[in-house]
């Protein structure tokens, strides 16, 4: 039986890293405005995902340019998902998590994370993504 008060700091789970992913659907100014909105938040350069195939109902190409994602670590990480986290008032849903405990939520609107409004950008909703990692876990398996 373990004793009461040991703690094994093996156990200890610690955010990994956090992928804010806005996806306008289309390329162009509005995905550039996109990017700002990004950039704004986290102080680094976004990342332009493209289309795997074309969607004539959509009114996507192959290759067109129709998200941007940015990926944080760090302290830099933590404050961004708490501002996020606030925003859905510290509740998320069962289907919210993975099996692997990693788990994902979005947002409607990015003023909500105390960015000032600006009429020429507009309003962008974001989805985060959060993964969660313990210490050893990138050893895997040697069994």
């Amino acid at each position: 039986m373990a004793s009461e008060g040991k703690k094994n700091p093996m156990r200890d789970i610690k955010v990994d890293k956090l992928v804010l992913n806005c996806c306008v659907g289309e390329s162009g100014d509005r995905l550039t405005r996109a990017a700002r909105v990004l950039e704004q938040l986290t102080g680094q350069q976004p990342v332009y995902s493209k289309a795997r195939y074309t969607l004539r109902s959509f009114g996507i190409r192959r290759n067109e340019k129709i998200a941007v994602h940015v990926t944080v670590r760090g302290e830099k990480a933590l404050e961004i998902l708490e501002r996020g986290l606030k925003v859905k008032e510290y509740e998320l849903l069962q289907k919210n998590f993975s099996d692997t405990g990693n788990f994902g939520f979005g947002i409607n609107e990015h003023i909500d994370l105390g960015i000032k409004y600006d009429p020429t950008t507009g309003i962008y909703g974001m989805d985060f993504f959060v993964c969660l990692t313990r210490p050893g876990a990138d050893m895997g398996n040697f069994g």
